[in-house]
């Protein structure tokens, strides 16, 4: 995240995106883009991500989260765009 202009995703994913590794797997994919945030499930079924970095690599998230793991369905993927916090340092599974 260096110079890089960061910004901040926050996508909620609808479908069938709990019990099937979906914290998990985003866990992966956006330590694999070197992305800082959290990802977790959400009482009506949902699973909420908030990752901060470059534009470039948080597109290649949104992309990832709108196809999910093998054993997830996704629905619909709802999606905000603001300025980085830069309250995360790592990225990490909540509840």
């Amino acid at each position: 995240m260096n110079h890089e202009r960061t910004e901040r995703l926050e996508a909620t994913v609808h479908g069938v995106v709990q019990g099937v590794f979906f914290r998990y797997s985003t866990n992966l994919q956006a330590d694999r883009l070197g992305l800082a945030g959290s990802v977790e499930n959400q009482p009506d079924g949902s699973v909420k991500v908030i990752a901060e970095g470059p534009r470039d690599r948080l597109e290649d998230l949104l992309a990832w989260l709108r196809v999910g793991p093998d054993a997830a369905v996704v629905e619909r993927v709802d999606v905000v765009w603001r300025p980085a916090e830069r309250s995360f340092e790592t990225f990490a599974i909540l509840r």
